[in-house]
């Protein structure tokens, strides 16, 4: 279920996300737009919602948009558009500049605390620059995008890099001003909620071709690192 939820102090922001449904979560009876009180349960490497109880209903306002807005996804063979954004040494990095390389990116935000959600990201990441180090900045692009701009400064994603034994040549961890970020997430469908102005914390994954085409999307969090890795080498091994 997707939940836009107030802060849980000291340990996550306000957010939109979907959250995996377990136990006696799974029967409760919700309409979207209710108001409702969960429990969110944390152990090891995953996270999910075992409680649900609606508050109260759906307001009746015909202005409310209670669902998120669709999606400007660019569509699988389709070019990305250009972009330009900030990487975590305050270097600037394009689209374009990259052409000529595979490029995989995936979106985060530094302050995530759930583990299998942006985490996990990193980590199929990680994966993947292991598996193709002799290629990295030769012929492959790895791009962790935050849609936290307003935190995840450039300062703050290379702390974030160090910490989870990211980065190095050509992985780059982008930010940017929000107008930028906005644009970005839009090509690769990372939605929003316009009520509000919150990103829903949805998982995207994307290969580009060596032309800037879009070559697959990867949605959610439940593949593999080697999956992740094995999609990668096949746009890799493609001929020119």
């Amino acid at each position: 279920m997707t939940i836009s939820h107030d802060a849980f102090p000291g340990f996550m922001d306000a957010m939109a996300m979907p959250f995996d449904v377990r136990g006696a979560a799974r029967s409760a009876a919700l309409a979207p737009g209710d108001r409702v009180r969960f429990r969110l349960a944390v152990k090891g490497g995953r996270s999910w919602v075992d409680r649900v109880e609606v508050v109260s209903a759906p307001a009746v306002d015909a202005g409310l948009q209670q669902t998120p807005a669709a999606p400007a996804l660019v569509p699988v063979g389709a070019k990305i558009p250009d972009f330009e954004l900030v990487d975590q040494a305050n270097a600037v990095v394009s689209l374009s500049a990259l052409h000529g390389k595979v490029v995989a990116a995936t979106f985060i935000y530094s302050r995530c605390p759930l583990p299998d959600y942006c985490p996990r990201m990193v980590d199929n990441f990680r994966a993947v620059r292991d598996r193709f180090a002799a290629r990295m900045d030769r012929d492959l692009a790895l791009l962790t995008i935050s849609f936290d701009p307003k935190y995840d400064t450039p300062p703050v994603l290379a702390r974030y890099a160090a910490a989870r034994r990211a980065g190095g040549p050509g992985w780059h961890f982008l930010t940017g001003d929000a107008a930028k970020i906005e644009r970005v997430c839009n090509a690769f469908g990372i939605q929003y909620w316009p009520e509000e102005g919150l990103i829903t914390h949805s998982l995207q994954t994307a290969v580009v071709d060596r032309d800037g085409r879009l070559a697959a999307t990867v949605e959610g969090k439940d593949f593999t690192p080697q999956q992740l890795a094995d999609l990668v080498g096949a746009v890799l091994d493609r001929a020119p």
